[in-house]
């Protein structure tokens, strides 16, 4: 495996951290920003929506850009906007400063995962995207609570200095060791990669892994909720169960980056189907605390890990460049803000293990939407074993 792939993983990893950091520390940041709870989880909205929807247009005014000069790029705005949350003097500056790093992240994405595709061959690229995912992973298992631990003990602006000085490092190791390749063929033409959306199938390709990602994070947003109130849990004891969970989801991303280069879309029927049948049976056995813990690693064995098999399919229906890529990275934030929002929603009306029944739905949702590629499977065999232009 080239070096430069571990070392996209760990800019995806400084992404994340960043991305999840205020949901560690809102106490701390609504005290010192002169604001309340539910303003602070707003910035966690703001972030998602700047990933979605900025992440895409600052893909565009990249295009032109060769990809290591792109992710420098990147690394910059990141930087500022870090830079900027650690001096804020208001909720408002705040605010901005989370949309910037929100869609220089998207956009990150995006040329990571098209570079990946550029520094890899076709029959390892699956394993390949694994370990630039599992930046994601770690930074959900290391990130999130080493963000935390820092800012409890030296207060939350020294989160974001942290996240700022992984930044530079991140940036520093791109830049000596990252080959400064060329775009690949077809890069760089608005008009071309624009074509690419034209089909039909890419926007269900695109569903399927919106509704993946909904089916996991309507549970995974109140997992803690769900924990104590309703398996019985302490209030002490769900860190540790989250960090099981994120030790779970780097298991599951490199077991479903082996496979995913055979048939991504046969990983992706199993995972689905799996998670229907975990998120059930934690559902209808969330009062009992052995059982809900299994169901509960059964998520994270099968639910975000499905990020290896998305993209291949992904970049087997259309492209790996830098547009598909990070519009697909969008939809996958659209899942969470759904996922996140209806799980809200359920649990207001129907009780706290509403969630847990939502995301069960998704996912059979989710197996509805590969019922075409699963009816032309010799095709989709076939296809599935040809290399894809980058």
């Amino acid at each position: 495996m080239p070096r430069a792939v571990y070392i996209l993983a760990l800019g995806i990893f400084a992404m994340v951290t960043s991305e999840f950091v205020v949901a560690g520390l809102m106490p701390r940041m609504a005290a010192g920003l002169g604001a309340t709870i539910p303003q602070i989880g707003y910035l966690i909205t703001a972030f998602a929506a700047a990933m979605a929807l900025g992440g895409p247009l600052l893909t565009v005014v990249l295009m032109k850009t060769r990809p290591r000069a792109a992710l420098l790029c990147l690394f910059a705005i990141f930087l500022g906007g870090n830079l900027l949350a650690a001096t804020a003097t208001g909720y408002g500056v705040m605010l901005v400063a989370r949309v910037i790093t929100g869609v220089a992240s998207q956009a990150f994405f995006g040329v990571a995962l098209s570079l990946c595709a550029q520094l890899t061959r076709p029959e390892v690229r699956g394993r390949a995207i694994a370990v630039v995912m599992n930046g994601l992973m770690l930074g959900t298992l290391l990130g999130m609570p080493l963000s935390t631990l820092v800012g409890e003990r030296f207060g939350w602006r020294a989160a974001f200095w942290t996240i700022s000085a992984l930044a530079v490092v991140a940036a520093l190791c791109t830049l000596v060791g990252v080959p400064k390749l060329d775009r690949a063929e077809g890069e760089g033409n608005f008009r071309q990669e624009l074509g690419a959306f034209r089909a039909p199938k890419l926007w269900l390709v695109l569903l399927t892994s919106t509704l993946i990602i909904g089916a996991t994070f309507s549970a995974f947003s109140y997992f803690n909720p769900i924990l104590t109130e309703v398996s019985g849990f302490q209030t002490g004891t769900v860190p540790l169960l989250l960090v099981a969970y994120g030790a779970a989801t780097v298991v599951g991303n490199t077991a479903v980056g082996r496979l995913a280069d055979r048939n991504p879309i046969a990983v992706l029927l199993v995972g689905l189907v799996l998670n229907a049948g975990f998120l059930t049976g934690f559902a209808l056995l969330a009062h009992l605390s052995v059982p809900a813990v299994v169901f509960m690693l059964g998520v994270g064995l099968v639910g975000v890990t499905m990020n290896p098999a998305m993209i291949t399919r992904v970049h087997r229906t259309a492209n790996a460049r830098p547009l598909v890529n990070t519009v697909h990275s969008s939809f996958i934030t659209f899942g969470v803000m759904i996922g996140s929002w209806g799980g809200g929603v359920a649990i207001e009306h129907f009780g706290l293990r509403a969630p847990l029944w939502l995301g069960a739905a998704l996912a059979v949702l989710g197996v509805l939407t590969l019922v075409p590629d699963l009816r032309r499977a010799p095709d989709t065999a076939r296809q599935d074993a040809e290399p894809v232009a980058a």
